[in-house]
């Protein structure tokens, strides 16, 4: 998966939004305000940052060497990985999903249902 077809991915998820405070050589994605994948295309090889429940980060980081601590990031709760191509698409896909969910899971009941009308919890 390249950084175009990742970036794709992360932009059609709900209440997804691209800014880029650092300048134009690093796309940050937020939902509800708070950021939850960070891409940088300038790096070799290209790279995201993604959120993550700390035990889950360090098991990431131990099953895969293209995984390590969030780089410029809280190293306990985020992962920068490496699109080296020796992570497989669908685990970097839940990835991102599990960094999206977690963000998610943090905003106010309110923020979850501009985010999705059908949420109710």
């Amino acid at each position: 998966m390249d950084l175009r077809e990742l970036s794709d991915f992360v932009s059609q998820m709900s209440g997804s939004v691209e800014e880029q405070p650092f300048g134009p050589e690093v796309d940050v994605y937020k939902v509800g305000g708070r950021i939850f994948a960070v891409l940088s295309p300038e790096e070799h090889p290209e790279r995201i940052s993604l959120k993550c429940e700390p035990s889950l980060a360090r098991e990431l980081r131990d099953r895969y060497q293209a995984v390590q601590a969030g780089y410029h990031l809280n190293k306990q709760h985020w992962n920068t990985v490496l699109l080296d191509g020796t992570i497989d698409d669908g685990e970097i896909r839940a990835m991102v999903v599990h960094s999206y969910d977690r963000v998610v899971a943090g905003l106010s009941r309110s923020q979850r249902a501009q985010i999705d009308p059908g949420e109710t919890a």
